[in-house]
């Protein structure tokens, strides 16, 4: 029955060469009018876990682009600065696109702010530019900030290709447009997903630069996700605030598919650390080319 419904998620059976994409920037839109503030319908703790992206999102992907700039002069590959430069475009729209959502958590009578100024704080202060710094060790924060987008960059491949593949979420009465957004955003993730890593080993080719990287970011990543869920429970109107948020609630969401499983998200991060990794073993190029091909926003940003 997934097969049928959803065969727009399927790959298709010309395979894309992962080297020969050109990586453009699609200027989606979306229209919130109807979607709910638990766009997963009776799921409000799997609902809130997603949109701790939108809080994330839109000041990590402004880093990102800002960190990707500082490296343009410094790429000797003519082929890595393209992909650089599609990548700065991509993540830009990204940006855009999941602070849209959190104004209409805003009308939902859901206030972001409290989360959303200290991503602000941690993207600008804490892991921003320090102009007190020598040239070399700018150069070597430089080198510190692409190892963790590196590591990040693993996280959001490998949920773009379990979203692609899930189809539980659209079972589970999924708002089609919030739906939409991931997919979207994770099909480009999927497609952009060599980039970050390229980029740092063409810099910095120490294995152990990207180990350190990930050691930090997991759980970094890890501990910002559970403050964005707690904070995101308790201010919804919808919601008792004294409501707890506990692990088995996440258990309980993974068993039925709405989220990644746990197990499954451990081993992808013991995969990095493989020696021989590359972010091309995650996912599939031509599943998020022929999703983006098929994406209702994409659709309406190329026409």
């Amino acid at each position: 029955m997934f097969r049928a419904a959803h065969a727009h998620l399927e790959r298709p059976s010309e395979p894309i060469d992962h080297h020969d994409l050109v990586l453009q920037p699609r200027d989606v839109t979306f229209d919130w009018g109807t979607t709910p503030l638990h766009w997963l319908p009776g799921e409000p703790f799997a609902t809130h876990t997603f949109d701790v992206l939108h809080l994330m999102l839109p000041e990590l992907e402004r880093w990102f682009v800002r960190t990707f700039e500082q490296t343009l002069p410094l790429i000797t590959d003519d082929r890595l600065r393209e992909d650089v430069r599609g990548f700065i475009g991509q993540e830009a729209m990204h940006a855009e696109a999941h602070q849209e959502v959190l104004e209409h958590l805003l009308t939902k009578g859901l206030d972001p702010a409290p989360y959303t100024l200290q991503s602000e704080w941690i993207f600008r202060r804490v892991l921003g530019d320090r102009p007190e710094l020598t040239p070399a060790a700018t150069h070597a924060h430089l080198l510190q900030r692409l190892a963790l987008i590196a590591a990040f960059e693993h996280f959001t491949a490998y949920m773009g290709h379990w979203i692609l593949n899930n189809g539980h979420l659209d079972q589970a009465g999924a708002d089609p447009t919030m739906l939409d957004l991931f997919r979207w955003h994770g099909a480009e993730e999927v497609e952009h997903r060599s980039v970050a890593f390229d980029l740092l080993v063409h810099l910095d080719p120490r294995y152990r630069r990207r180990v350190v990287g990930m050691l930090v970011t997991a759980p970094v990543l890890t501990r910002l996700w559970i403050r964005g869920v707690r904070f995101l429970m308790s201010a919804d109107p919808e919601l008792d605030d004294r409501v707890k948020v506990r692990f088995r609630d996440y258990l309980a969401a993974a068993r039925k598919d709405l989220l990644p499983r746990p197990g499954a998200f451990a081993r992808s991060v013991l995969r990095y650390f493989r020696p021989g990794y590359h972010p091309t073993q995650e996912g599939s190029t031509q599943q998020a080319v022929a999703y983006l091909a098929a994406s209702p926003a994409a659709r309406a940003a190329a026409r």
